[in-house]
């Protein structure tokens, strides 16, 4: 079953007297359970695409359904409900707050879906064990490595049980080793059933998902699988005659 399906998306922003042409008319699906990779220049519509795919943006024209809602159609206030429920978002800078400890930091977002402190607690602390770090759940950022922090940051996008686990450059701040164990972290996450789809401008991060999508201009150029060779979209477009 296809968790994500986007049909055509578009996005223009307009920044005075000029149009920004982000996303050119993206199609893909990803199904449940894939290990996703998005690579592509500055500007490529990478980040476009996956702000759309996190409900933080919503397309210009197009279609967005996520687990089968139609995103797309909803409000802000239903975007929020939706981010919650289903996503699970990594960055670069882990986005921690400071005087807060760890097992506080994952909490965060259960405190918002208002559940209650006795359950928030215990759930925090699972979310921790899955990544590692229990045994550092009272220590604040300050008092952890780079990629301690990050797991922290993984545990606080696990703690509502998404279906889907967004991460955009999440080993960007941190040394190839630390890279190679948040990376590790994710493909065992992956190989439990979790949905992973990544930003990422590095090939040897890309390396470690199953599915490659490459952009350029605001449109896929390449749809690259594991077990396959590269599927060139933009030429397989021009031959049908869909771009000019």
């Amino acid at each position: 079953m296809a968790l994500i399906e986007a049909r055509d998306l578009a996005k223009t922003y307009v920044m005075g007297n000029t149009q920004v042409h982000a996303l050119g008319g993206v199609s893909l699906e990803i199904e449940e359970g894939e290990f996703v990779a998005i690579m592509g220049a500055s500007g490529s519509g990478k980040s476009t695409l996956m702000n759309i795919l996190g409900c933080l943006d919503q397309p210009s024209s197009g279609q967005y359904l996520l687990a089968g809602e139609k995103v797309h159609e909803l409000l802000p206030d239903q975007l929020a409900s939706i981010r919650n429920r289903r996503i699970g978002f990594v960055f670069q800078q882990f986005n921690l707050l400071p005087r807060t400890s760890a097992l506080e930091n994952v909490e965060l977002p259960l405190i918002y879906s208002g559940v209650k402190p006795a359950e928030r607690q215990e759930r925090a602390r699972q979310a921790l064990q899955t990544v590692g770090l229990l045994d550092r759940a009272n220590h604040t950022p300050a008092e952890l490595s780079g990629g301690q922090q990050q797991r922290v940051a993984i545990a606080r996008a696990l703690v509502n049980q998404p279906q889907l686990i967004l991460a955009d450059e999440p080993t960007g701040a941190l040394d190839s080793k630390t890279s190679d164990d948040i990376m590790h972290l994710l493909a065992n996450l992956n190989q439990k059933g979790m949905t992973v789809v990544l930003v990422t401008h590095e090939a040897d991060i890309a390396a470690w998902a199953r599915r490659r999508l490459v952009f350029r201009d605001g449109l896929v150029v390449e749809d690259v699988h594991q077990d396959g060779p590269p599927v060139n979209l933009v030429q397989d477009q021009v031959q049908q005659g869909q771009l000019a």
